[in-house]
């Protein structure tokens, strides 16, 4: 192994709703992280792994999005808080993104941060919706909150900045053999992300409390020659929530499926068959056990 080999975890962490996984999906250059403009979207930890050669120098970064930090309201949410706390304690570098907007109500996350001696970049996300003044004037305020090793203005939508971001990561990663074998794109099983991308769908066809009620378990992943084969279980928390779910006939919960399935087939460059079941776990949100069936 070339000793001139450079690899490390960089932990991408913020408030919701700042653009964490369209980053991570900009640096990764694959869609892993799900995207809807409802907050509390990414619950777990999702590592994105990037292999390549920059001037000679062989690198593997490993990105790690994480959940948006919010004050915890149930169990779930301890879990997901945990997740970001795993992140910041293996960080070589940290990106704490941060966007045009945010209306300097971040002490939670300041807070967060002081747990890490990695170094940190401070990531101004959103500017092509900004003013030049906008910009200087953010800049200038996170100079005298908090002192990160430099503070970087991006588009993680339009993909501007992303090139100078990401030489900037390469730089500060430690020298260190591979972490994960040089094919890998992410440490989550297939399975996941067709759950990922059911929930994505739920996501943006509901309303209210509909989505963070629920929960996908693909129960069965199977891979055949042509085609894929999956069952995934959606758990909600009411029957009412059942209901409204599968909609009049059933047809809410097949635009749901269908819609996932094309999005899946996109994803696994095959073609799926999916089937859907709908159950009542009663606060699931709420029980250690469920979660960890859950896998949080």
């Amino acid at each position: 192994m070339n000793n001139m080999h450079k690899a490390g975890f960089i932990s991408i962490i913020g408030k919701p709703n700042v653009g964490k996984s369209t980053l991570m999906n900009q640096l990764v250059g694959e869609r892993l992280s799900i995207i809807t403009s409802k907050a509390q979207t990414t619950r777990h930890r999702i590592m994105g792994i990037v292999n390549g050669k920059l001037n000679d120098q062989e690198f593997q970064l490993v990105y790690s999005d994480t959940p948006g930090i919010i004050k915890p309201m149930y169990e779930l949410h301890e879990s997901m808080m945990e997740f970001v706390h795993g992140s910041l304690e293996d960080a070589d570098v940290v990106l704490f993104v941060t966007d045009i907007f945010e209306k300097y109500d971040e002490e939670d996350v300041i807070k967060k941060l002081g747990k890490s001696d990695a170094p940190l970049l401070l990531i101004i996300n959103k500017i092509d919706l900004a003013t030049e003044e906008q910009i200087e004037e953010k800049i200038s305020h996170w100079k005298t909150v908090l002192n990160p090793r430099e503070i970087l203005t991006i588009s993680a939508l339009n993909g501007d900045g992303i090139e100078g971001l990401f030489e900037k990561i390469i730089f500060l990663l430690p020298q260190h053999p591979p972490y994960f074998p040089k094919d890998a794109l992410t440490d989550k099983p297939e399975r996941f992300f067709a759950a990922e991308i059911i929930r994505e769908k739920i996501l943006q066809n509901y309303k209210k409390e509909i989505p963070y009620s629920c929960e996908v378990v693909v129960t069965e992943f199977k891979e055949e020659e042509d085609i894929i084969r999956m069952y995934a279980e959606i758990y909600v928390e009411r029957s009412s929530q059942r209901a409204i779910l599968l909609g009049h006939k059933g047809e809410r919960i097949k635009k749901v499926g269908t819609e996932a399935r094309l999005e899946m087939e996109e994803f696994f460059q095959k073609k799926v068959f999916l089937k859907q079941y709908i159950k009542v776990e009663p606060d699931w949100r709420l029980k250690k056990d469920k979660l960890k069936k859950f896998g949080y």
